[in-house]
């Protein structure tokens, strides 16, 4: 597996056969991979060599450390196609995972003179804020908080938005959810995000921000989220204009 007369270099290498493993379904996510001890005895290769390609697939998100345990391959990323307008719980039912959320908060605010810009309500005006924290098979992927209009929908409680608020829209208010701008940022988690999220201080994170719009025209809410960027990718598909 490993040539030590081949140009390419040998942590790369062992790196290369590392990521097969994984990707093949050798290594299974949580499984612990042998120490560094033992890869670098098996290929008769330093342990720094060993260490340097451990280090790089950790960094590529397919491996984690675990502080007095060991290393483990990590769990698979969520892929999220950056297409069609779904809510978190029917993204994660498609891709065979069961949804959850807990609820950290749900309170009436008045609108700030950006909400109500982009809500196209009256600065001051009563807005939903909704802080939830979203689970796949229990395992935390996002921290959001919600704006919503009051008035769109005046008997929305707790215990509904502690499911899908886009399926309590469409069925039970009868609203048609049309259109949706997103902005994606790269950031890092701040303490009580890694607390939720479960991840360090400090951990890359994804910020979206997105503003949905009904198929009349106006604006449904304002949605701030925090995802976990070692559980989360987002995969843009773009055609070539001529």
């Amino acid at each position: 597996m490993i040539d030590k007369q081949s140009p390419v270099p040998i942590y790369y290498q062992l790196e290369q056969y590392m990521k097969e493993k994984i990707e093949k379904g050798e290594w299974q996510p949580g499984e612990m991979i042998p120490s560094e001890r033992e890869l670098a005895e098996t290929y008769d290769i330093s342990r720094m060599t060993v260490r340097q390609a451990v280090n790089n697939l950790v960094n590529d998100g397919y491996l984690v450390r675990r502080r007095g345990k060991g290393t483990f391959v990590a769990a698979k990323k969520i892929e999220q196609p950056l297409k069609g307008l779904t809510s978190f719980s029917e993204d994660m039912r498609a891709r065979g995972m069961e949804p959850d959320t807990v609820v950290l908060g749900f309170e009436t605010v008045p609108a700030s003179k950006k909400l109500a810009e982009w809500l196209a309500v009256k600065e001051g005006d009563a807005l939903y804020e909704i802080r939830r924290l979203r689970l796949a098979d229990g395992s935390p992927m996002a921290l959001e908080t919600l704006y919503i209009p009051c008035a769109l929908a005046p008997h929305l409680t707790r215990e509904i938005v502690n499911g899908s608020v886009y399926e309590f829209m469409e069925k039970e208010v009868g609203l048609a959810i049309g259109t949706a701008v997103q902005v994606i940022e790269a950031s890092v988690a701040r303490k009580l995000e890694a607390e939720h999220l479960q991840v360090k201080e400090g951990a890359p994170v994804l910020l979206l921000e997105r503003r949905t719009y009904l198929t009349d025209g106006r604006p449904l809410e304002v949605v701030k989220s925090v995802y976990r960027g070692d559980r989360y990718k987002f995969i843009v598909e773009m055609e070539r204009r001529k």
